[in-house]
């Protein structure tokens, strides 16, 4: 049997990158998969076909994860759709980066708003149909910046921090329903945010990892599969770094 059959995924922003992979991995082990992003591209209609081609149920949905109201009208439609969720993985996120004296109120509320207050959103959305369930698992993607914080980066790092925050705050209250909260870390990822960087960049980034690689988006998506699937059954509370070492 496969380590996620027979349950239901709800990943946000996932036509693309750590989402997608995770949506992929997921499907690949038997999950029907409801996915959300802002708009219902090409990227999204080719992810759902990808995701439909292993064999799985999978429906894509627009849904700004920053609107409180919208995010309840979606997880509506989800359960209505799939009649269960058994897991969320809260993966929204974009990145303003500015140095703390230069960073507009903007670029603060901006990224506070996408990455932490849609995971309080869908959080709490979908709590109410775990707690009925009396099982299901959530996963916040965070980043190791959000353990260690990174200069240039205060909104993104205070916003990862938040989602670490969330996960063991979640873990504690629903945690006798039988719900798990748990955190991922990631460090560097090849995505097409980081094939972006300057070569001199990546390359400093690279020298810090023990590994001396950056990681893949299925890194991400192997480590979200055990927290979704019963082997991570007593984990709860918990941030998982995947970053090939580079934060001991």
């Amino acid at each position: 049997m496969k380590l996620l059959e027979g349950k239901t995924a709800l990943i946000t922003g996932a036509a693309r990158g750590i989402g997608k992979a995770i949506a992929l991995r997921f499907a690949s082990e038997g999950a029907n998969i409801a996915f959300t992003d802002l708009v219902i591209n090409d990227d999204a209609e080719a992810t759902r076909k990808e995701v439909e081609a292993l064999g799985v149920k999978c429906q894509a949905y627009a849904s700004n994860a920053a609107l409180f109201d919208e995010t309840e009208k979606v997880v509506e439609q989800i359960k209505n759709d799939f009649g269960q969720i058994d897991i969320l993985v809260n993966n929204a996120g974009i990145t303003k980066d500015g140095l703390l004296l230069r960073m507009t109120e903007a670029q603060w509320d901006a990224v506070l708003t996408v990455n932490l207050k849609s995971a309080f959103n869908f959080c709490h959305a979908v709590a109410p149909i775990m707690m009925r369930q009396r099982k299901g698992s959530i996963i916040n993607m965070a980043s190791v910046v959000g353990v260690h914080g990174n200069a240039g980066q205060c909104n993104y790092a205070a916003s990862k921090a938040g989602l670490i925050a969330l996960a063991k705050s979640i873990a504690q209250e629903l945690g006798s329903r039988g719900i798990r909260a748990n955190a991922i870390a990631p460090g560097f990822i090849e995505t097409a945010m980081t094939a972006a960087l300057p070569d001199d960049i990546r390359k400093e980034w690279t020298n810090k990892i023990p590994l001396r690689r950056g990681g893949k988006p299925e890194d991400i998506a192997d480590v979200a599969t055990f927290l979704a699937s019963d082997m991570s059954s007593y984990i709860s509370g918990q941030v998982i770094q995947v970053d090939g070492g580079m934060n001991m």
